[in-house]
């Protein structure tokens, strides 16, 4: 039965767009700007020899807005930005319409953003090259080893939002699209003894219907939220040798023990692979060495197969990691592995289940936004991240569901080594440029149209919002990319591919590709209705009816994607003017109890078929106070241990 007067509290309601209220987190009163996120920036895949670029930069903002927005291949037709073309200063990597970039200005549609900075290399006989932010005279000195003949430097900017172009010296380095997915340069044939002028010119239209901007709009309101643009992921330096590893995948048999690692290198050469005993804390490689073994290298491949004897397992109840050192001549790579297998598959009784290690696994998740009021989609620090992860974890959750963003790569890190499973949603468009009637409202009041629009089609996908080639060109490119980046991390255990039809199109042609890439994860290919049939999930958002299990055709998992949503606005700690949710609350009390009734509702069907749920939503944010924590990350659950949640 549909519940009437909560799909009417629910439905978005036009209102003027009202200032937010200022907040701001326990860690984003903690930044310095003179060491701003200075952690190892991907430490699944860690050379020693790094220089983080993040810190204070120059930036301005120029041209009209509400013109076409330029594309990457029109911004590289640009002269490299001058420090006279940017007046300002910006700590990077938070985007200039965050607090903590100290702009605090929105980047329109027509306008470009440019950065510049300098760094000074120190002339060969030194021995180092210390990077030094310009303008800024406290900035402490980053140091990289200098470059020797055998020796490559590499720019890495992990995200750009959302096209760019890159200069150094005056020279382009090339164009880029795509917000999501972190890019290099090797730079190495570019660098100067003494100082170095790296400058950007960015472009963002925030145009659902063109790009991949999930919940960003630039109109913002009830579940779309402030649109950011630029530099919002970490930018740093890193020196490796010229023969060296460009990636590596590892496969780990749980029963046999056997790990096999498959390196993809540049060079004829020899790969080593050394295996150590886990350890208490970060996953180093600095203990007991349980076995190393060694292979050469054939067609830009090695692949070196390993015994692992008595493999302890991760799961999120003892995340066990493996530390691993991959040599390969002169180039030394730490990184970890784990012995988990993941499935749905049909248990005893025959009824289809996620399975985890072997064994039937209720996943009890969070929805996860990742949005940061100071900071928006960036965390304000690595203590942040973790902060996040142990707090779901404290509340009784053994899952996050990252929603339609790719998080800075060390959060992926940390939900390895503290045990969480992570559902990983692939970013999207459409959103609020579909039309409102098929995604939203027709699915809402009539269940029986989940299964019956077709995403394979023309006219449908104009519907969906996919009629964009380019919006499907990106999209494709981000599903193959992110599948890449995030394959080697344990905590991954399901692809989510779209949302409520948001962008959505040929979904069973895209598991397929998504199972190509990667066989050894489920794929949930739709959450929350427009179901193909083609995926391990039969996944559903139910917000307004009673909750129960729905058979599906095929029998698959049934996984009850998003529920919940309840709402209470804690005083002194809420962004927006207003509360919204799918049902609001006068107090908190009230609210906490019927947190643990829906919960306790939802627990309850795992007899009856149900192999996990996501709550909605880890965090308040903005104008949505939904979340079981605000938006500041304050509890809001009263009078009750978190372990009762």
């Amino acid at each position: 039965m549909l519940d009437f007067k909560r799909v009417l509290t629910a439905k978005p309601k036009a209102h003027e767009q009202a200032d937010l209220q200022p907040l701001i987190t326990q860690w984003g009163r903690e930044v310095d700007p003179c060491c701003v996120l200075q952690e190892h920036p991907r430490p699944a895949f860690a050379r020693a020899d790094v220089a983080m670029l993040n810190g204070l930069w120059k930036c301005g903002i120029s041209g009209e807005a509400g013109s076409a927005a330029p594309a990457a291949v029109d911004l590289g037709q640009l002269e490299a930005p001058a420090e006279a073309d940017c007046p300002q200063d910006i700590l990077v990597p938070f985007s200039p319409e965050t607090a903590l970039s100290g702009v605090g200005e929105q980047l329109q549609p027509g306008q470009t953003l440019r950065y510049w900075r300098t760094f000074t290399v120190a002339a060969p006989a030194r021995g180092v090259l210390p990077v030094r932010a310009a303008g800024n005279s406290d900035a402490r000195p980053a140091h990289i080893p200098k470059p020797q003949p055998d020796q490559r430097v590499l720019l890495h900017f992990d995200g750009v939002d959302h096209a760019c172009a890159v200069w150094l010296n005056g020279t382009l380095l090339g164009t880029h699209t795509g917000a999501y997915l972190p890019f290099s340069y090797d730079i190495t044939d570019l660098l100067l003894v003494g100082e170095n002028h790296l400058a950007l010119a960015v472009a963002d239209a925030t145009n659902p219907a063109q790009q991949l901007t999930c919940k960003q709009r630039l109109s913002r309101g009830d579940i779309w939220y402030t649109a950011q643009s630029g530099i919002w992921q970490p930018v740093w330096l890193e020196t490796v040798p010229a023969v060296r590893i460009e990636s590596f995948t590892y496969q780990a048999n749980i029963e046999s023990g056997q790990l096999a690692v498959n390196a993809r290198v540049n060079c004829k050469g020899t790969l080593t692979v050394q295996v150590y005993a886990p350890s208490e804390g970060e996953p180093r490689p600095t203990g007991t060495l349980l076995t190393q073994a060694s292979a050469p290298s054939w067609s830009g491949q090695a692949r070196v197969e390993l015994q692992v004897p008595n493999p302890q397992l991760w799961s999120p109840q003892s995340p066990t990691l493996y530390p691993l050192r991959l040599t390969f001549e002169d180039d030394q790579v730490n990184t970890y592995v784990a012995f988990r297998r993941v499935e749905v598959r049909p248990d005893a009784e025959g009824t289809p289940r996620f399975f985890l290690n072997g064994e039937p696994y209720f996943v009890k998740g969070a929805l996860d936004q990742g949005y940061w009021p100071e900071s928006l989609l960036t965390p304000p620090s690595d203590a942040a991240l973790q902060a996040d992860i142990q707090a779901v974890k404290s509340a009784g959750f053994n899952m996050l569901r990252k929603h339609i963003k790719l998080e800075n790569s060390r959060w992926y890190y940390h939900a390895d080594r503290l045990g969480l499973l992570v559902w990983q949603d692939m970013p999207c468009g459409g959103g609020s440029d579909v039309c409102t009637w098929h995604v939203s409202y027709k699915p809402t009041l009539f269940k029986a149209s989940w299964t019956r629009m077709r995403d394979n089609t023309a006219r449908n996908q104009r519907k969906l919002g996919a009629a964009s080639e380019a919006l499907r060109a990106e999209w494709a490119v981000t599903l193959r990319g992110i599948i890449q980046h995030l394959r080697n991390h344990p905590s991954v255990c399901c692809w989510v591919l779209f949302n409520e039809g948001w962008g959505q199109f040929d979904a069973a042609k895209a598991t397929a590709q998504a199972a190509a890439l990667d066989p050894t994860r489920p794929i949930d290919a739709v959450s929350g209705w427009f179901d193909q049939g083609c995926s391990s999930f039969y996944d559903v958002h139910n917000y307004f009816r009673p909750l129960q299990v729905w058979p599906s055709r095929p029998a698959r998992a049934f996984f009850l994607g998003e529920f919940g949503g309840l709402s209470f606005g804690v005083p002194d700690h809420c962004a927006g003017q207003s509360d919204y949710g799918y049902a609001t609350y006068e107090s908190q009390t009230a609210w906490w109890q019927a947190v643990r009734e829906t919960l306790a509702n939802a627990e309850s069907l795992q007899p009856k078929g149900l192999a996990g749920y996501v709550y909605s939503q880890l965090t308040d944010v903005e104008e949505e106070t939904n979340g079981l924590l605000t938006y500041d990350r304050q509890p809001k659950w009263a009078d009750a241990h978190a372990g009762e949640c």
